[in-house]
């Protein structure tokens, strides 16, 4: 399938469901891209063909059947290329979602319109002279309640999504993590390499710190750290678990955080391990981990 257009150096970046519903038996969406999509039934029903038509033309999409060919050739003169016909969504409420996009949806819709000889459907044109052009676009966001003009890029998403989900969660007088290492996130995302639910920096620095904070008895010093609850987006495997207790510390102890993360985490080598650990699990490119590296660590540090 033709991809949306994401750096090199950020190709761990998967796509998700942004919105979906169904209306009328149809299925339908938004990725995280900002690609509008029917799923399968959905689509099938829209031509007014079963559903093991449709799950037939993406198994034969490859081939070089009649009905495939044919369906590409629309594509190609409204300028578009699919390896294939669909995306499969991992999807924590459905399973696996078969995301169509608009395009290919068109596609077929003229072809069972026009072109299916004795399989034309009356629905099928019916529908194509009610949603061609962008019309299948402009329906499917509004009935989903998708604002393009607010879309964050998928390369910001899943960090504004966590973000959104933890920016005021934790209580009044004390710090969390995440929140505190957003500059990070941001400087990294502003290079090229984003988050995602394989590369969770957080996780990394709260470990390291929750051992320097009882090794250095730092509660003797600043008062106890507390539990709050922190969630991951639904479409994380993370999610699985919410909501997750997280250790939060008293705002007194930030000074000694700063100073621990430039010259610790960072300036010891620990976030250049943590890196090379993600290399390992296959969790990131070796590229882009020396990105990342190379990104972070040449960053000028401040003074706290």
């Amino acid at each position: 399938m033709k991809t949306p257009s994401i750096p090199a150096t950020s190709p761990q970046i998967p796509l998700g469901i942004d919105k979906q519903t169904e209306i009328d038996g149809i299925g339908m969406g938004v990725l995280s891209d900002g690609t509008p999509f029917l799923n399968g039934r959905g689509l099938a029903r829209l031509c007014g063909v079963h559903h093991s038509v449709i799950q037939s033309l993406g198994a034969d999409w490859s081939t070089a059947k009649p009905t495939v060919s044919r369906i590409q050739e629309i594509l190609a003169t409204h300028g578009h290329a699919y390896d294939v016909p669909f995306t499969a969504i991992p999807d924590n409420k459905t399973g696996i979602v078969h995301a169509w996009p608009d395009a290919v949806c068109l596609a077929v819709l003229e072809y069972y319109a026009f072109d299916a000889g004795a399989n034309k459907k009356d629905e099928a044109l019916m529908n194509f002279r009610l949603l061609a052009g962008k019309a299948l676009q402009d329906f499917i966001y509004t009935q989903v309640g998708y604002d393009p003009s607010n879309h964050v890029p998928i390369q910001w998403k899943q960090f504004h999504d966590r973000m959104s989900l933890v920016y005021n969660a934790v209580p009044a007088g004390y710090f969390g993590i995440f929140k505190e290492i957003a500059d990070m996130v941001v400087h990294l995302g502003q290079s090229g390499i984003h988050i995602d639910s394989t590369f969770v920096p957080d996780g990394s620095v709260g470990s390291h710190w929750a051992k320097h904070w009882k090794s250095a008895e730092l509660e003797n010093f600043y008062g106890p750290r507390i539990k709050y609850d922190h969630n991951y987006p639904d479409y994380f495997p993370q999610a699985l678990s919410n909501p997750q207790e997280s250790n939060c510390y008293p705002e007194l102890a930030l000074g000694e955080f700063r100073r621990w993360f430039r010259e610790v985490y960072i300036g010891a080598g620990k976030f250049e391990t943590y890196l090379t650990t993600k290399v390992k699990q296959k969790a990131l490119p070796v590229s882009v981990a020396q990105l990342a590296i190379s990104a972070y660590t040449s960053k000028p540090q401040l003074k706290s």
